[in-house]
């Protein structure tokens, strides 16, 4: 092989394609072409092999520039992000949020003031029902007794007020022909009083007319005590229409009273809700008065009842507007606005309420109850009490600066 017009750098690579070529033509019955070789190139092998395969080479050149430029880009947008994660906390936090809340409406436990045995429940668990539908009776055949004794007496009063009005005029006839007698009488005294002086008149008779008019003078009183009395019981408006006397209008309240306590053993549902707790009242059982049958759930009235911490309050206001999101109803959201704020928190109502003045205080952030009136649309799904909720309330207040930067910019201004 002829190594003539190569450099001493490029002689074994010659020398190696010169050898492929030969092995490549050589007959199958020759002699290996390696046997051949001199041995200084069969003893560098790592000499005549490259390093890097040509196209690992070029793959190596084409990454280098490409991450070299991610870089460089990452670089260039990093002040960008940090400059628009600034803008945003600076104008952010102008929504206070809080998930402790909760569903609320309007419960209550339907009784009844009077007792009596349950003839009739109208309504099963669970049912929706309108303001003024019937939900139970009570057994009412004693109560319509009641009111029957009581309509009597109330008609029994009237028949006795106005036989004493009957009577005070009849009285009052009597007292003024009591007071003629007595004038008459009196005038026959004088005159025999006279006649005695002159020795007239028989003493006899002088006593039997001062007697006659002693008699006429206590009689007439007497008629003026019962006349009294009588207009006493015509609270002194004798000639007053007998429905304006207070005896009259008692017995009229008892009637009422009975008419009244008839009426209640109907029970009718104060508003539009839901009934719960049905099956705890059977027919047939004895119900006590104030005793609780079932409760009814308002459907009408509803609003959330939250307790954000009192760190949190610090831009809430009455009449702020809030988004609702309910957990049973995902991506579903409601609108409503902040009702009131609870002038104290929960844990100062509570049985026993925090020693804050022992030695053993612990600062504990307090939650402030909050109701937030929330607008129902007609097509809107059913909220029920106790479904958690979470409030988004828009007070339009962000967040501004670090403290400690705008104390540095206050102070540089001061130095300024």
């Amino acid at each position: 092989m002829s190594t003539t017009g190569l450099d001493s750098d490029d002689q074994p690579t010659a020398e190696i394609s010169n050898v492929r070529h030969l092995r490549a033509s050589q007959p199958a019955h020759l002699p290996a072409i390696d046997e051949v070789v001199q041995p200084e190139a069969k003893a560098r092998p790592d000499d005549l092999m490259p390093a890097i395969p040509p196209p690992a080479e070029e793959s190596l050149a084409k990454q280098a520039p490409k991450g070299s430029t991610t870089r460089r880009v990452l670089f260039a947008l990093l002040p960008v992000m940090l400059v628009a994660g600034g803008y945003f906390y600076v104008t952010g936090g102008a929504v206070m949020s809080t998930d402790n809340a909760y569903v609320q409406a309007d419960t209550v436990g339907l009784s009844t003031d009077v007792s009596g045995i349950v003839s009739q429940v109208t309504v099963h668990d669970n049912q929706k029902v309108a303001k003024g539908d019937v939900l139970f009776k009570l057994d009412d055949q004693q109560f319509k007794l009641a009111l029957d004794r009581a309509q009597a007496q109330l008609d029994m009063t009237r028949n006795t007020l106005r036989a004493q009005q009957t009577n005070y005029l009849d009285l009052q006839a009597q007292v003024e022909q009591a007071q003629k007698d007595v004038e008459f009488n009196t005038a026959n005294f004088n005159r025999q009083q006279q006649l005695l002086t002159n020795s007239f008149t028989p003493r006899a008779t002088y006593d039997a007319s001062r007697n006659t008019l002693q008699t006429s003078q206590q009689k007439l009183a007497a008629l003026k005590q019962q006349l009294a009395g009588v207009s006493a019981n015509l609270n002194d408006t004798p000639n007053a229409p007998v429905e304006t006397l207070p005896s009259y209008k008692n017995a009229l309240a008892a009637r009422d009273e009975a008419a009244r306590e008839l009426a209640h053993t109907v029970v009718h549902a104060p508003y539009n809700g839901i009934v719960t707790n049905v099956p705890a009242l059977q027919p047939g059982q004895y119900l006590t008065a104030a005793t609780t049958a079932f409760n009814i759930v308002s459907t009408d009235h509803v609003w959330v009842q939250a307790n954000p911490k009192e760190t949190e309050l610090t831009y809430v206001e009455p009449g702020q507007k809030v988004t609702i999101g309910v957990d049973t109803y995902p991506g579903k959201t409601w609108t409503g606005t902040v009702d009131s704020i609870s002038p104290a928190s929960a844990s100062s109502f509570s049985l026993l309420p925090a020693e804050n003045t022992s030695g053993n205080w612990v600062k504990v952030v307090q939650r402030i109850p909050m109701r937030v009136r929330v607008e129902t649309p007609a097509d809107a799904p059913p909220l029920r009490v106790g479904m958690s909720v979470e409030v988004n309330i828009e007070t339009g207040h962000s967040r501004g600066l670090p403290s400690f930067l705008t104390g540095w910019f206050h102070t540089g201004a001061s130095n300024g």
